[in-house]
């Protein structure tokens, strides 16, 4: 036995044939020339070695042969048109499941509080969340949309820029008492960093001034962390001096309970998009929940937000 897959199509016009009566009116039906129609079966008959209908200038009937295949064929051709319809109609209604991959930092404390009234919305789309720091393959694990806090490495991917989010050099008021304000990278020789293991800079700090350029220092470290987050309490308790993403730092700045310190002297910032598989018909569910973080991202305080050139 052949190991090559059915020939569905052919089959799937053979029982529209057979429905039809006419090869002529199928061809017309299905938009193929009467030509594709009739090579199609020709390769069924070829392929069973058997001839499915006999012809004659007036008229066409089934063999028995025909006769036999004529059920299951019909049964692939309705199962087609079933598939078809139904993915169509998921495509195009606000309905069924979207898969997201997002950040573990950003994602539970950013994301979740926006996720309520979006699932009010939308009572018939339901959300499956995977909050993961690694940057997981979207086809490979069928996702249909992940939040990308960095370069975007893989062009394959579509991706849309909601906003740059300034990266601060922060520290607590009792720290800058103990230990002094820094006013040049250098000086960061003699503090305490709180540092984040996925920092793009690794051990060293850079930073790049408008008139003196770049410079970079390593500072040294009692405490690294796998997520910025946990970088808080230190923070908070003047244990040392940390580059937080202004999203983390924005609350213990308005409270007071941080300070920014070389304000100039900058951090390249991160760029927070949405990414989705290759394909530009994404499902009207996840186009629904695009523009609705666009817009709830375009409304954070601490979001630099890109002007929109239009979406890849």
């Amino acid at each position: 036995m052949s190991k090559n897959l059915p020939d569905f199509e052919a089959w799937a016009i053979f029982a529209k044939i057979a429905e039809t009566g006419s090869f002529a009116k199928t061809a017309a039906e299905i938009s193929l020339s009467q030509a594709t129609v009739s090579k199609a079966i020709t390769r069924l008959e070829a392929r069973l070695k058997t001839i499915l209908f006999h012809r004659s200038s007036r008229h066409m009937t089934l063999t028995e042969s025909g006769y036999a295949a004529l059920e299951r064929a019909t049964r692939i051709l309705e199962e087609g048109e079933a598939i078809e319809a139904e993915v169509v109609e998921q495509a195009r209604s606000l309905s069924g499941l979207i898969r997201i991959s997002a950040p573990m930092s950003f994602g539970i404390p950013r994301l979740s509080p926006m996720l309520p009234e979006f699932m009010k919305t939308h009572p018939d789309i339901r959300l499956d969340i995977d909050f993961s720091d690694d940057q997981v393959d979207l086809i490979a694990n069928r996702f249909d949309l992940a939040l990308r806090i960095s370069h975007m490495v893989d062009s394959s991917l579509l991706a849309r820029s909601l906003c740059t989010v300034r990266i601060l050099l922060v520290g607590a008021p009792a720290y800058f008492e103990r230990y002094g304000r820094p006013k040049h990278p250098r000086d960061l020789a003699h503090h305490k960093a709180l540092h984040y293991s996925y920092s793009r800079g690794g051990r060293s700090w850079h930073f790049q001034h408008k008139r003196h350029g770049r410079f970079s220092q390593v500072v040294p470290c009692p405490l690294t962390v796998n997520n910025a987050d946990a970088l808080v309490p230190a923070l908070n308790a003047g244990l040392g001096l940390a580059l937080q993403p202004e999203f983390i730092a924005w609350q213990g700045l308005q409270s007071g309970e941080l300070q920014t310190v070389m304000d100039d002297w900058e951090v390249e910032p991160i760029t927070l998009h949405l990414a989705s598989p290759p394909g530009r018909n994404r499902p009207a569910r996840v186009k629904a929940l695009i523009d609705y973080l666009v817009v709830q991202f375009e409304n954070q305080p601490w979001a630099q937000i890109i002007p929109d050139i239009g979406e890849p």
